[in-house]
C-alpha cells in the first residue's frame, strides 16, 4: 500500500464550501499519487472554528464548541471523499462533546477513521498533555481500539498517547499505528517523533506521524507549530537501517509518502534479526524494584 501522511497548515474560512474545496483537494492529491491510507494531524479540525467567526474561534472554550458543533458535517465529507476517492482517511482529530463523552460534559480530543467502504472508527486521546487538561480541561475518552480494515490492522495513538509504552503495546496486533500530533516547538516534535519510532521497533510495525505546520495566530493553543509528516519501520531486515520509511522536511505544508508491504511487517515479526514484540514479556518479572547498590 502507499501513505500519505500531512503536514498541514490551518486556515481561516468564512463559508463551509471553502472547507470542502481545501479538503477536497488535499484527498484529490493523496489519491492521485496513489494513496491508500491519508493521515491527518490532531486538532486539524480546529480551523473549522473560525466559520463561527474569529471571535468564537480566538476563545479556547468557544472554539471547542463551535468545532464539535461542525463535526457532524466534517464527518459526512471525509465519509463521502473516502468513498468517492476509494481511499481510508483518519481525518484531523477534534474537540468532541458528542455523545460517548464522560459524564462530566467536557470534551474529548477525537479521531476518526473513515474506509471507503463506508466504515467508520473512533478513537480518543487517552492521557493529556498539561496544556489540554489544565487550560482546556480536555480529558480522556474511550479505550484503544484496533481497527480491522481492508488495509490491515490500524491502531490510533493520538500525539502524547505515542509516549506511553504501554499504550503502544495494547496495539501490538496492529500492523500500523498512526500518530496525528501538533507540536509548539521542535522539542515536542522530536518526543512525539521518538515515541513513534519507539513503538514501530517495539511492536514491530508501521507508525505514521502527521503534523500541524504553520501559524494560527487567532487561537491561543495552536499560534504556532512545527512538525513534519513521518513514516517509521523497525530497523530490520528488509526496511531501512535508520527506521525510517520517509520524512518530510520540517514546517513544509504537503504530504510525505512511503511505499509499505504489510507482508514485510509479518516476516520481522517471524523471523527478524531481533524479535522485540515475541520478547515483550521476557521483561516481566525483571522490572521489579531494583536493588540499590552502593560503590562507595
Amino acid at each position: 500500500m502507499k501513505i500519505a501522511t500531512a503536514a498541514y497548515p490551518l486556515d481561516v474560512f468564512d463559508h463551509w464550501d471553502q472547507y470542502v474545496s481545501k479538503l477536497t483537494g488535499w484527498v484529490k492529491e493523496a489519491a492521485g499519487q496513489g494513496a491508500d491510507l491519508l493521515v491527518f494531524p490532531e486538532y486539524a479540525a480546529m480551523e473549522l472554528a473560525t466559520l463561527a467567526g474569529m471571535n468564537a474561534a480566538g476563545d479556547l472554550e468557544q472554539s471547542m464548541h463551535a468545532v464539535s458543533e461542525r463535526l457532524p458535517d466534517a464527518d459526512a465529507l471525509h465519509a463521502k471523499l473516502a468513498t468517492q476517492f476509494d481511499v481510508h482517511i483518519l481525518a484531523g482529530s477534534a474537540p468532541s462533546f458528542h455523545a460517548p463523552r464522560p459524564e462530566n460534559g467536557r470534551p474529548v480530543n477525537r479521531a476518526r477513521l473513515f474506509t471507503p467502504q463506508g466504515g467508520i472508527g473512533v478513537q480518543d486521546k487517552q492521557i493529556m498533555t498539561r496544556f489540554e487538561a489544565e487550560v482546556w480541561d480536555v480529558v480522556p475518552g474511550n479505550t484503544l481500539q484496533i481497527f480491522d480494515t481492508t488495509l490491515g490492522k490500524i491502531g490510533v495513538l493520538i500525539c502524547y498517547d505515542s509516549e506511553f509504552p504501554l499504550l503502544g503495546r495494547a496495539l501490538s496486533q496492529a500492523d500500523i499505528i498512526v500518530v496525528p500530533s501538533v507540536t509548539e516547538a521542535a522539542s515536542g516534535y522530536w518526543r512525539v517523533r521518538i515515541g513513534a519510532m519507539a513503538r514501530a521497533l517495539e511492536n514491530q510495525c508501521i507508525t505514521v506521524m502527521s503534523s500541524i505546520v504553520g501559524g494560527a495566530d487567532w487561537n491561543d493553543a495552536l499560534g504556532s507549530t512545527i512538525g513534519a509528516g513521518g513514516v517509521f519501520c523497525p530497523p530490520d531486515r528488509g526496511f531501512p537501517e535508520t527506521g525510517v520509511l520517509a520524512v518530510g522536511e520540517l514546517n513544509v505544508a504537503g504530504w510525505t509518502y512511503a511505499e509499505v508491504d504489510l507482508a514485510q511487517i509479518a516476516e520481522v515479526r517471524a523471523d527478524g534479526v531481533v524479535l522485540n514484540r515475541r520478547d515483550w514479556d521476557a521483561q516481566i518479572g525483571r522490572d521489579a524494584a531494583v536493588t540499590n547498590t552502593s560503590l562507595q
